[in-house]
């Protein structure tokens, strides 16, 4: 066989070998498997949290339930009594009642409503310069400059 030809042939395939290591796909800086993806790219919900805020119920003026609710509840029975009976005792009667089930109803709605309230405010600045405020009832571990991801309402460990 003709040596310059050798020559040439080894070099082709040794080139060809250099290209074959670094073509797209074939590194190793894609990582393991699905779902892994480049480093250089961001996490688009990601940040780091600025504060974590105790949050808790309104302690006093949990008069506005009662209230409405008492309204709400003598206009029903007001409306009742009207079409069920004839005499105005019974009617009065219907509307205290009615009153009465409406604001204790409307008490324990407001309580129900201020009490999930309570937990924690998590202030994370997103990597893309947002802030964002959540609310949810325990922080699991989480302190201020973690870096975290915000997915579906919930401030999770990244």
């Amino acid at each position: 066989m003709n040596k310059p030809l050798c020559i040439l042939g080894l070099a082709a395939s040794v080139a060809l070998a250099g290209c074959a290591s670094t073509s797209p796909g074939y590194g190793s800086g894609y990582g393991g498997g699905y779902g892994n993806a480049p480093s250089s790219s961001r996490c688009h919900d990601c940040g780091t949290i600025l504060a974590i805020e105790q949050a808790t119920a309104s302690q006093g003026g949990n008069i506005i339930g009662p209230v409405v609710g008492g309204i709400v509840g003598a206009v029903a029975a007001k409306e009742l009594a009207r079409k069920n009976t004839d005499s105005d005792g019974r009617r009065n009667v219907a509307i205290a009642a009615g009153a009465a089930g409406g604001a204790v109803a409307g008490n324990a709605i407001q309580n129900r409503v201020e009490g999930s309230r309570a937990g924690y405010n998590i202030h994370v600045r997103m990597d893309d310069g947002r802030t964002t405020v959540i609310h949810q009832n325990d922080v699991g571990g989480l302190r201020k400059g973690s870096y975290v991801r915000v997915q579906d309402g919930y401030v999770r460990a990244y």
